[in-house]
């Protein structure tokens, strides 16, 4: 019998592969799109394949590859918009009759003042798809738009092109058309994904070969399905984020956002209010529900790091020297929303803000690497061997918060609570509107203790010391840097 001393069959843990890299300076290049290409295929393994070598579904969400698309409208002698102003509306049409869908999505457009350019056939090669994955293969299309004259900056064009995908499909379910989704809609990002496995990705879609694609950022995502049957529409990333994990609380999150919708209000959407229902998409993944709440309050005005920390929580109710300021935060957020809770590493972005975190729990692995031109976080180490090879620092994410905020100059890090704001912050952390005190009281464990208690149930086999989990208070409530604040390198 063979013996492997490296391996314990116990350790074993199946999950998705998720993550991100970004040039560090923000530099479009076809050179960081090649490295997003491989960091997903060195996550292949973590996706399950079928006999007919059909996988569960993997995909690129990348910033919208204005010069490949400008060349397209060019060729076709029309003019391309500026750069920022180009959106695309990504959609998977039935593949027996698109016409319908095709209609009903102009007319949604148009509804909103947003003028379509030009329907542009995706160049696919189903040939490396499995027998399952082209049976049930939609047709490719992408929307090319530019704002109208109505639409006053790049946030109306997104929030336009939001409200448009919502009517399309939900005039698309009312009229009973199958078959059709909407993978992404914006002026900022897009999304590349389908029913197959990681490393078939760019061997599927042939823009990714052209040297004209260049992006900035790339999240990925290697999907693993354990609760829902695999197709195109659940495959990821989705339009904001990838996830890899299990919403534990999932009924209990689509009932209030069920129940929230008979009363939503809204400043910034006013009237129009009622066209964010439904909230959820019928017949999404938990992970699909995560990134339609995510979307709905970027959309409303929210930034993503704020949201993320509004619907995945840190732990906070015990910790004792947590700042006023972020506590109220928390506070008052446990009134809006209930915690979406379970298993959770995510790469999320809004075109704006990139980010990569994990649950109160921490119980999915995150490492990140950073080197002079680029930062990856992924689930596991070595997806991108070259540049990582020339890595500055590296460490692995804990149950804490780790934010990379996309500017016009570069990427800087930093802990998720420095970004934490309320409306009733000043009241809360002046003691006006206080805490109900809890009736639990348990001492809180050192990080010693608690990297014991972790280790004894099997949760890490080596100890982390850059693990958010095991740092000092005084990381834990951002009064100091991170360790890889300090270590990093500035762009050049």
């Amino acid at each position: 019998m063979t013996t492997h001393p490296l391996y314990d069959p116990a350790s074993q843990r199946d999950a998705c592969g998720v993550g991100f890299i970004a040039d560090r300076g923000l530099r479009a290049s076809h050179r960081m799109l090649r490295y997003a290409v491989r960091c997903l295929v060195n996550l292949d393994h973590r996706g399950a394949i079928s006999a007919d070598g059909t996988g569960d579904g993997a995909g690129l969400l990348t910033q919208v590859p204005y010069r490949l698309l400008a060349r397209e409208l060019e060729t076709r002698g029309i003019a391309a918009p500026s750069p920022g102003w180009l959106g695309v509306v990504f959609a998977f049409l039935p593949a027996d009759d698109p016409e319908p869908a095709r209609s009903l999505l102009n007319a949604a457009l148009e509804y909103e003042g947003v003028r379509v350019l030009h329907w542009r056939t995706v160049p696919i090669d189903p040939a490396v798809l499995g027998a399952a994955a082209r049976g049930s293969m939609p047709r490719i299309e992408q929307v090319l738009v530019d704002a109208g004259p109505d639409v006053s900056d790049v946030d109306d064009l997104e929030r336009r092109l939001f409200l448009a995908r919502k009517a399309a499909q939900r005039t698309a379910r009312a009229a009973g058309i199958t078959g059709f989704s909407i993978p992404s809609s914006s002026a900022r990002t897009i999304v590349y994904k389908g029913l197959f496995t990681a490393r078939h990705i760019e061997d599927f879609y042939r823009d990714f070969v052209d040297p004209s694609f260049e992006t900035a950022y790339a999240i990925f995502h290697q999907r693993y399905s354990t609760n829902t049957v695999p197709s195109w529409e659940r495959a990821q990333p989705f339009r904001m984020l990838g996830h890899n994990g299990e919403i534990n609380t999932i009924n209990s999150n689509r009932a209030w956002m069920a129940a929230r919708q008979v009363d939503l209000r809204s400043q910034l959407w006013n009237s129009r209010t009622e066209e964010l229902v439904p909230l959820l998409e019928p017949d999404q993944s938990d992970s699909g529900h995560l990134d339609n709440a995510f979307e709905v309050l970027v959309r409303s005005g929210r930034s993503l790091a704020h949201v993320k920390e509004m619907l995945i929580p840190s732990a906070w109710e015990n910790v004792a020297d947590l700042d006023p300021a972020v506590q109220a935060f928390y506070e008052y957020h446990a009134f809006l929303s209930e915690p979406w809770d379970g298993p959770a590493a995510i790469a999320a972005t809004d075109g704006v803000t990139l980010m990569a975190s994990l649950d109160r729990n921490g119980l999915r692995p995150a490492r990140w690497t950073i080197t002079p031109e680029t930062i990856v976080v992924a689930s596991e180490a070595g997806v991108n061997p070259i540049e990582e090879g020339n890595a500055t620092s590296t460490g692995q994410l804990g149950p804490g918060r780790w934010s990379c905020s996309i500017s016009s100059r570069a990427i800087s890090v930093s802990p998720m609570r420095s970004g934490t704001r309320s409306p009733a912050a000043g009241r809360m952390a002046n003691g006006s509107t206080p805490r109900p005190p809890t009736s639990r009281t348990h001492s809180t464990p050192t990080p010693t203790t608690r990297w014991t208690r972790q280790h004894w149930r099997g949760y890490s086999g080596t100890r982390q010391r850059n693990d958010a989990s095991c740092w000092p208070s005084s990381l834990r409530d951002g009064s100091r840097s991170a360790p890889w604040a300090t270590t990093r390198r500035s762009p050049s």
